[in-house]
């Protein structure tokens, strides 16, 4: 075998010596704008602006404030973006905005907007349909413009080269991943989160630790993202419980932005692991919250894998002001003091859809293949049923 061809092995497999010598991946927005009242500023940021034929993608709540965005009179405002987006939500987007014929779209809200904006961004101008793009680089570029909004501090999307919706027909949640899905400017307001709900910012706040935590402890996890997630961590810990506590803690909003911000740096070249796998499914089968569901699997998630990476989970402890010593309970007492409801028996799941559950979950392999600690079926279950 050539040297070349070993290296290919060597690539594929990812068998390294070293973390530094694994191939990787970053691909960003080419602008950021961060900071207090960058969304209010569209019209400076924007070359034509006032000339600009402008798709808003947003849920009904940030369709109703999208006026604070100065848009030019030539706009379609989609108020439709479900909190678990489905197919049929997605056609009903690609209907009106083929009518429009935008030359730019906004994603304006939490993650499911702005995955459902990157998907319109892309088969706006194209004769796909989703499933043609199912995968990895699938979809045409783009001839539209795109910016992400985000007005939650968890997914960090608005950074991100990938999208999920839910096909109804299978209750599972399918990815579309591209370069050309990456915004060409994330715009990140922490303002925009101030009007959070209490149980909105605690739930999506642990997302956005889930996304820190599972890339720095994946099989996959590379020096270059581990800076970002270990930062990422020491925010969460360190302005989650304020801006909790005080919405109006602008400083603690802020930090959070940031954190949700460098959560979605990882995903795209690591992503997620277990916590999300076993996640999805709360989701797809049951409309629970994203947020809300990696809230209730990440502290048995972080305690399952804490024994296949203990220096990088002793990290994550002290970042978070967890014992280290009682890992489990520590994290799931930090989440309920927030206020997030832990047990899935209060949120209408049922315990005789358990196994056909941990089923689904065991079936992510693009997940849970890199997670530090190989999880069967019987694992899912049984961290089901204690989480239940």
């Amino acid at each position: 075998m050539s040297s070349a061809d070993t290296a290919s092995t060597t690539a594929a497999s990812g068998a390294f010596s070293s973390p530094l010598l694994r191939p990787l991946s970053f691909v960003q927005p080419p602008r950021i704008e961060f900071g207090s009242g960058k969304a209010r500023l569209l019209a400076e940021l924007i070359p034509d602006w006032p000339e600009r034929r402008v798709l808003v993608v947003a849920d009904a709540f940030n369709a109703g404030r999208a006026d604070l965005l100065g848009l030019p009179r030539q706009n379609l405002v989609f108020p439709e973006a479900k909190p678990e987006p489905d197919l049929p939500n997605l056609a009903r987007l690609l209907d009106q905005a083929r009518g429009f014929a935008p030359d730019l779209v906004i994603g304006f809200g939490g993650g499911s907007a702005m995955d459902l904006a990157k998907l319109a961004a892309v088969l706006v101008g194209s004769a796909k349909e989703f499933h043609a793009i199912a995968g990895v680089d699938k979809a045409d570029p783009r001839t539209v413009g795109l910016i992400a909004i985000p007005t939650t501090s968890g997914t960090g999307s608005e950074v991100g080269a990938r999208a999920l919706v839910t096909d109804p027909a299978s209750r599972s949640k399918v990815a579309a991943e591209s370069r050309h899905m990456v915004a060409d400017m994330a715009i990140v307001d922490p303002d925009l989160t101030v009007s959070l709900p209490p149980a909105v910012t605690a739930a999506t706040g642990i997302d956005a630790l889930a996304h820190c935590v599972e890339a720095f402890t994946s099989r996959r996890a590379h020096p270059l993202l581990d800076i970002y997630a270990q930062k990422g961590i020491e925010l969460v810990g360190q302005y989650l419980a304020r801006a909790v506590a005080d919405g109006a803690d602008v400083e603690a909003r802020a930090g959070l932005a940031m954190a949700a911000l460098y959560g979605g740096f990882c995903l795209g070249p690591v992503n997620t692991t277990a916590g999300h796998a076993l996640s999805y499914p709360l989701g797809t089968r049951y409309g629970i919250a994203h947020g809300l569901a990696n809230a209730v699997i990440f502290p048995h998630a972080l305690a399952f894998n804490a024994p296949a990476q203990p220096e990088k989970t002793a990290i994550i402890a002290e970042l978070m002001g967890f014992d280290g010593n009682r890992l489990f309970d520590s994290a799931y007492r930090y989440c309920a003091e927030l206020g997030i409801e832990m047990h899935m028996s209060k949120l209408g799941v049922p315990p005789d859809d358990l196994p056909s559950m941990a089923a689904e979950a065991l079936g992510i392999r693009r997940l849970l293949d890199f997670n530090p600690r190989d999880m069967t079926g019987s694992d899912i279950l049984e961290i089901y049923r204690a989480a239940w």
